[in-house]
Parts: C-alpha cells; structure tokens; sequence
C-alpha cells in the first residue's frame, strides 16, 4: 500500500515491491499515482503466490478508510 502526497492510500499487487515502488516514484506506475505524487511504501505483506497476492489485494480494496489506516499503523 502507498501513502501519496495528498494523503490517500493505492493499494496494488507486485512481484518485487521496491522496483515496483521506485515505477511509481518515476512517474511511470499507476495513472492514480502520477497525479498524486510523492509516494511512499505505507504497507506490504508477502503471499505465498501470486493468487494470494491478488485476493489480499481485493480483500484491502474493500476496506473502507479507516480500516485501511488501522491496518498501516498496526493496529
């Protein structure tokens, strides 16, 4: 998960998270980063497999806001 310039959270799938990081602190990663830049990594977990990386990233996706910012600070 990535905390952008003005504050929201994108939540995305990668294989490797720092290259993948790094596409969007270029510019180069999702449309939704590029306008709202800076970013940087709030949150990660590894899955087993790219299946579970997928179903981890929709079960984040449905939280609402708070449940997201619950889940980057630890709580």
């Amino acid at each position: 998960m990535l905390r952008c310039g003005d504050g929201s959270l994108y939540t995305g799938v990668a294989k490797d998270v720092e290259a993948r990081l790094k596409q969007h602190q270029e510019g180069k990663g999702s449309r939704y980063t590029r306008a709202h830049l800076p970013v940087t990594l709030a949150w990660s977990k590894e899955c087993g497999t790219w299946g579970e990386g997928l179903k981890e990233e929709f079960r984040i996706k449905s939280l609402n806001r708070e449940a997201k910012e619950k889940l980057v600070s630890g709580d």
